[in-house]
């Protein structure tokens, strides 16, 4: 905030940045601080030059202006040259880091040299600071002791360095620095002034060492620096504001430095032509008018200061009510302000748009002026009422007016001066009738939403989002004997047994973290408790209500304790159906005969889904002369009906087989008997075992491959050609029944089973089929021919591919057959 005054507060009350809530010129200050840093920079420059002089012992540089005989000394230009970058760095107010922390050890040399010279000239004694960098050689052109600098060098040191360090701390006040910078500037004036005027006592003061005139103006410029070192605070932060005081104060300034010593030249003129009195007493007059004026100056500035504050302040005023007045405008509203006796002071675009009356118009006249009689007296005896009061009022109220009656919300509250009296009424009406018609229809809304709960015919329970009963409606109490009035308030949980709290609560909870929960119904597990301690089963509808900013959750709760006792005797009756069926096809299914010559292992689980039987069988069949049959067959479809058919089909193929029939014609005449079924598809498999051939001959109908496990190879499919299923042939005949026959080496071991076992959605059945023949290697592989190993390795592949067997929707069939070895191990066997 540089360039002009915040409109949010009045003059006086701006930041760090301005002196005491003046604007400041941004390029004035930019001047004054780029003017300090040059004046800090040639002032090092000086130094730096005479101290080289002392370094190479060169005597032009010592003294390098010409006609001058006395020099700058060694420890006088090392303090100017570490002043000089002191103030440099401090110009623009460091704030921390590096550079603040070097511009302070730079201004320690000044502030040390200069004040143990003044030290040694107060006490008489020396310190051996004097000739400690070099031997002064020059001592014979001035008095005094070598290589100590004049008192009035050393003393301009010591304020510069002071004046530097106060500089470079922000929170300093900027008078510190600036004040001792006007002194050191003071201080290489008076040696200029005496060397303008010829004037040796103010080169030195009585014995002592003189001033070098290039140390002067290494003085004027340190203390320029010192002074513009913070532009914008303090003394100078008067003469750079942009304001009329700025201006003046530094013209004021100006003609201070350079009047009076044009004039002090002119009288000493004058005194050299034996027209004036002594040089010395015009000199001193001389110096005395700078300081005069340069008090004048800051006077001045200070005046015009406080004038121009005043004149802000009138501004920031007009400002503010200026702001007023815009925001009045551009409020809905109907905003206006009258004085004590009634009188419009001021009104918004709004009160006349209501009006019909302009701001002029409107302006003086009283409430009866403007507004019709009735409403004029509703309108002043609100006033005085409110000033009676002494406080703000607030109230809704319905107003006439010709269009119609409106609904109006008014605010009236008091102005009061500095003293706390008031001193006017301002008032704000607004036309509410819209939200007014709006909170009716809410009211309406609620009342026809409390309607349809109490309707409700399930107990109903509405909660906050933290399972807090907000409202529930008189069902409740007819189911958990508890009144409404009773529940609200408190947790929904209490509702619960104790012993099953935490898992409603956790339920209910997991519901709310869903993101988008739609509306559920929970009927598994959940009771309710009455005050008795009774408890029942319960259903309950969740559902999420969004009300505003809060959330609510609709619990309906339904005893259920009939549903329950129907259930169970539902699920009695389904058991003992379950059981008939059950037996009914075990019956159907029989036993196949256990031959001492053939060990095997078998598995049959009924689907799980109603009613519980299904189409698969299995059969083995003795042929006589160590040769079996052997069949597995399924019946597309489940239920009685597929159960009936197995039975017929199972009964036709036992009987076929033992007439002698091959694989290829049972499945012909088995084909022609389901085709005389209705509606009816069969897939199986069937296969003559010879013992003394070491053969096996096999016809498939549609059905899985039969797995071998050979006894001294790998598992693996008996290749065979697969024929059409059961009933798809016509009666005119169709794809013959091809068999084929394969060697059968004595140990080996067959698997024949149904797809209940293979086939599972979103699986390929021929992986699952690849799967049991790995199963069955490793189950078997190198094991020896015994039939409780034979019996493992069926229930090892019922749970490698059923890993839940309580979910299968499929009657699963397996049958293995170990085909015994020689006659020793047969014996072993």
């Amino acid at each position: 905030m540089t360039g002009e005054q915040r409109a949010s507060e009045p003059p006086g009350a701006g930041g760090a940045t301005q002196a005491r809530g003046l604007p400041l010129h941004t390029s004035v200050l930019a001047a004054a601080r780029a003017g300090a840093r040059i004046a800090a920079l040639l002032a090092a420059l000086l130094g730096a030059l005479s101290l080289t002089g002392w370094i190479a012992d060169t005597d032009a540089l010592k003294s390098p202006l010409p006609g001058v005989e006395v020099s700058m000394k060694a420890n006088t230009a090392l303090a100017v040259l570490t002043l000089g970058l002191s103030l440099f760095l401090v110009v623009g107010r460091p704030v921390g880091g590096r550079t603040l922390a070097t511009a302070r050890l730079a201004a320690l040399p000044a502030l040390l040299i200069g004040g143990l010279t003044v030290l040694e000239y107060l006490t008489g004694t020396g310190l051996g600071l004097d000739e400690l960098l070099f031997d002064d050689d020059t001592a014979g052109v001035g008095t005094g002791t070598p290589g100590r600098m004049s008192p009035n060098t050393a003393a301009a040191l010591t304020l510069g360095g002071a004046a530097s360090l106060s500089a470079s701390a922000p929170r300093a006040p900027a008078w510190t620095s600036q004040i001792p910078g006007l002194a050191v500037l003071a201080l290489g004036m008076l040696r200029l002034y005496g060397a303008a005027y010829a004037v040796t006592e103010l080169e030195r003061f009585g014995p002592y060492t003189g001033m070098a005139l290039h140390t002067a103006i290494a003085l004027v410029l340190l203390g320029t620096a010192a002074f513009l070192a913070r532009p914008d605070e303090g003394p100078a932060g008067l003469l750079m504001n942009a304001g009329t005081t700025g201006a003046l104060g530094r013209r004021l300034f100006a003609t201070v430095l350079v009047v009076p010593p044009l004039l002090g030249w002119g009288v000493l003129a004058g005194e050299d032509a034996d027209l004036f009195g002594p040089r010395l007493g015009t000199a001193l007059l001389v110096a005395g008018h700078v300081a005069v004026f340069t008090a004048v100056v800051l006077a001045a500035s200070a005046v015009g200061r406080r004038i121009e504050e005043a004149h802000a302040r009138a501004e920031w005023q007009v400002r503010q009510n200026e702001l007023l007045q815009a925001f009045m405008d551009h409020t809905p509203a109907v905003v206006f302000i009258k004085d004590l006796e009634g009188r419009f002071l001021a009104v918004n675009t709004t009160f006349e748009a209501s009006t019909g009356l302009s701001r002029d118009q409107v302006m003086g006249l009283r409430d009866e002026e403007v507004l019709p009689p009735g409403l004029a007296r509703q309108a002043r005896a609100a006033d005085l009422a409110m000033l009676s009061r002494g406080a703000p009022v607030q109230r809704e109220e319905l107003i006439e007016l010709p269009e119609g009656d409106r609904d109006v919300l008014s605010s009236l509250f008091p102005l009061n001066d500095a003293d706390g009296k008031p001193y006017a009424v301002c008032g704000v009406i607004t036309d509410i009738t819209e939200r007014v018609a709006a909170q009716r229809e809410v009211h309406r809304a609620r009342r026809r939403f409390l309607s349809l709960l109490e309707s409700a015919p399930d107990a109903t329970l509405i909660t906050d989002g933290h399972g807090t009963i907000v409202m529930a409606n008189a069902q409740v109490e007819r189911l958990f004997g508890l009144a409404p009035g009773d529940l609200v308030g408190h947790d929904v949980v209490r509702l619960v047994p104790r012993a099953r709290r935490r898992r409603h609560s956790a339920l209910l909870s997991a519901y709310l973290r869903l993101r988008d929960p739609r509306p559920t119904v929970v009927d598994r597990d959940l009771y309710g408790r009455r005050p008795d301690g009774t408890e029942f089963p319960v259903e309950v509808s969740v559902s999420r209500l969004q009300a505003e900013q809060e959330t609510l959750v609709v619990l309906t709760v339904r005893d259920i304790t009939e549903r329950r006792l129907a259930e169970a005797a539902r699920a009695e009756r389904y058991e003992q159906h379950r059981h008939i069926a059950y037996t009914l096809q075990h019956s159907l299914m029989g036993d196949p005969p256990r031959l001492p010559h053939l060990p095997s292992a078998h598995r049959y689980l009924a689907s799980v889904q109603d009613p519980g039987v299904g189409g698969d069988w299995f059969d083995v069949i003795p042929l006589g002369e160590r040769r079996t049959g052997v069949i597995v067959g399924d019946v597309m479809g489940r239920g009685l009906e597929a159960a009936a058919v197995m039975g017929q089909l199972r009964a036709a193929s036992h009987a076929l087989a033992r007439t002698g029939a091959t694989p290829s014609r049972l499945m012909t005449a088995l084909d022609a008997f389901v085709s005389d079924l209705a509606d009816q598809l069969v897939t199986c498999v069937y296969l003559v075992m010879d013992q003394d051939a070491d053969e096996v001959t096999l016809c498939s109908a549609g059905h899985l491959p039969v797995i071998a496990l050979p006894p001294d190879g790998a598992a693996r499919r008996l290749r065979t050609p697969v024929g059409v299923p059961l009933g798809v042939n016509d009666l005119g005949g169709g794809v013959p029944f091809e068999e084929a026959t394969q060697p059968l080496p004595p140990g080996s071991t067959l698997v024949l089973y149904t797809d209940g076992l293979v086939e599972r959605p979103g699986t390929d059945i021929e992986v699952q089929i690849d799967v049991l023949t790995d199963t069955l290697d490793l189950a078997l592989k190198g094991a020896p021919a015994d039939p409780e190993l034979l019996d493992l390795a069926a229930d090892r592949l019922i749970t490698t591919l059923l890993p839940d067997p309580a979910a299968h929707d499929d009657d699963v069939t397996l049958l293995m057959i170990r085909v015994p070895g020689p006659e020793g191990e047969d014996a072993c066997g």
